[in-house]
């Protein structure tokens, strides 16, 4: 994307802006997120931009922050050969507007950032659960859902049916600071953990008995 691109879309968008930036050659707009439907509505249809097509709406969730949630739109141009990624800043109780008044594509997209992260669309035409089960508890995608959810699924053969049970393990799920270990260790020696008793420097053209 050249530089004119970028300026044209500062001089004509800017205002509805709160940063931008390139990501692999790919610009990235951070986008107010009351601005999002004027945003999109101006990209399709300027004729400069031609960002006709609308890949693909994700979500991603960064718990940390007061605005924990993402909402990223990922729009491309065909008569331009070009893509371009527009991002929005949501918390667990303000909704976003929907984008299916603009691109019809939008619906199933927004359905499944609801399913998974629980960020509620304003004014879409059909706001449900998508991939999960029916009476699925949670949003699955939340770095805070628990790894292994709160009931498991199973067939039960006295019943003959599919019956539905809580989840109780030592630990539901793992904070997120790649430091801390899973609680309720046990001494049993999986496949692999063999690995750990190599010496450094090792290879494979050597012979190597590992004692347990």
């Amino acid at each position: 994307m050249s530089a004119e691109t970028i300026e044209y879309l500062q001089g004509k968008i800017g205002t509805h802006l709160t940063g931008a930036e390139m990501q692999k050659d790919e610009l990235c707009l951070s986008v107010k997120r009351e601005s999002i439907i004027a945003v999109l509505r101006f990209l399709r249809d300027d004729a400069q931009c031609n960002y006709k097509q609308l890949v693909d709406i994700c979500g991603a969730d960064y718990p940390q922050r007061p605005e924990r949630f993402d909402i990223v739109y990922n729009l491309l141009s065909l008569t331009n050969n070009n893509r371009i990624r527009l991002k929005v800043t949501t918390d667990e109780n303000t909704p976003v507007d929907s984008a299916t008044a603009v691109f019809s594509s939008a619906g199933w997209f927004e359905r499944e950032v609801w399913d998974f992260y629980g960020v509620y669309f304003n004014n879409h035409p059909d706001l449900r659960r998508i991939l999960t089960d029916y009476g699925f508890e949670g949003h699955p995608l939340r770095k805070d859902f628990p790894l292994t959810g709160y009931v498991e699924l199973r067939y039960d053969e006295q019943l003959r049916r599919v019956v539905y049970e809580p989840v109780k393990l030592t630990q539901d799920f793992r904070r997120f600071d790649f430091l801390s270990p899973w609680e309720g260790m046990t001494d049993i020696q999986l496949p692999g953990d063999e690995k750990a008793s190599i010496p450094l420097g090792w290879t494979p053209t050597e012979k190597k008995v590992v004692t347990k």
